[in-house]
């Protein structure tokens, strides 16, 4: 577990955008107290690190791993097997692992389709019509390249996770917070949380940490925030109908997007105790519509112009509905 007195760290990078990586360098010069707390085992982004370095590793060698991205593909999948073996605690960083975020709305898709619109649309310079081979014979031998799979899982979905930290990515602040919390663990100043925990973020609603005001204002129609003439700076962004997620959502975020006049999106996830978050977000916008006739109901419901990218942008792959049968079905 340690080498020098120091217990091993770990931070792996798989299906997402790399966001997560550049928020855990944004924590400034607190950086220097994971180095002089930690020894850094393996991260591939930030040092040359090899995956048989971690395989020749004895099972828990190492303390801490933060593993952010969803498993897209057979290696994403061998790296959390293999990861959570040499880990003793295994946290799912960021949106992507713990809810498989903007990559899992391919989750709605055919597998295939995902690779038309990869390698065959018009942003796309492959005249040759050239596709991924997953066995390839060169002179130095068989290249093999991951198998894509046909839907994007959360990392739980793959390997058991002792702590969650959402956030697309995890503001800077909260992962200050956990580092120096770890910290004063090793330093028997403090205790972890209960396996399974959320850290790093709130056990409230965005709601309650937005100051605009909720008048309990009934609207008739849903629109597009860059279709309302002016905003009133001061009043819910739900009640000016404005589809808002912050009902629904975990705060930690200290609300930054209501507060500049941008609805929540959603990125820090579920709120507590929330089963289902397309299932809480309809009812919370069903709960400002002025209307008890189901007909009418459901026609302003429609008027929200992306369902699917509205209440499950971050949380398809980890919601009670996971995929669309195109994708669980598809074959490549």
């Amino acid at each position: 577990m340690t080498t020098n007195g120091k217990p091993k760290f770990a931070m792996y990078w798989a299906a997402s955008c790399g966001g997560c990586e550049i928020a855990v360098l944004n924590i400034g010069e607190k950086i220097l107290d994971v180095d002089a707390n930690f020894e850094v085992a393996f991260w591939p982004v930030a040092m040359d690190a090899k995956y048989k370095d971690v395989e020749a590793m004895e099972d828990g060698a190492i303390l801490l791993t933060l593993f952010n991205g969803g498993i897209r593909n057979e290696e994403n999948a061998e790296i959390a097997r293999l990861l959570r073996r040499k880990s003793q605690i295994l946290v799912a960083f960021g949106s992507c692992a713990c809810e498989g975020c903007i990559p899992g709305l391919a989750n709605l898709s055919k597998p295939q389709d995902v690779l038309d619109t990869v390698y065959s649309t018009v942003s796309t310079d492959n005249p040759n019509a050239v596709r991924p081979q997953y066995h390839y014979q060169m002179p130095e031998g068989v290249i093999h390249i991951p198998t894509f799979y046909p839907v994007l899982k959360t990392l739980d979905q793959v390997v058991d996770v002792d702590y969650y930290m959402p956030g697309c990515p995890p503001e800077s602040h909260q992962i200050a917070a956990v580092i120096d919390l770890v910290i004063k663990v090793l330093h028997g100043e403090a205790q972890l949380p209960a396996k399974g925990a959320t850290i790093g973020a709130g056990n409230s609603t965005v709601c309650d940490d937005c100051p605009r005001a909720r008048n309990v204002k009934l609207i008739k129609k849903f629109v597009r925030i860059q279709d309302v003439p002016e905003l009133d700076p001061h009043l819910c962004l739900l009640e000016q109908g404005v589809p808002c997620n912050g009902p629904a959502t975990r705060n930690g975020c200290g609300a930054l997007c209501p507060q500049a006049g941008a609805q929540c999106i959603g990125c820090y996830g579920p709120a507590e105790g929330v089963i289902d978050y397309g299932a809480r977000l309809i009812t919370a916008f069903a709960s400002v519509i002025d209307s008890n006739d189901p007909a009418e109901i459901e026609r302003i419901l429609d008027g929200i112009p992306d369902p699917a990218g509205q209440f499950y942008r971050f949380n398809l792959a980890g919601s009670l509905l996971r995929a669309a049968k195109p994708a669980w079905q598809g074959k490549l």
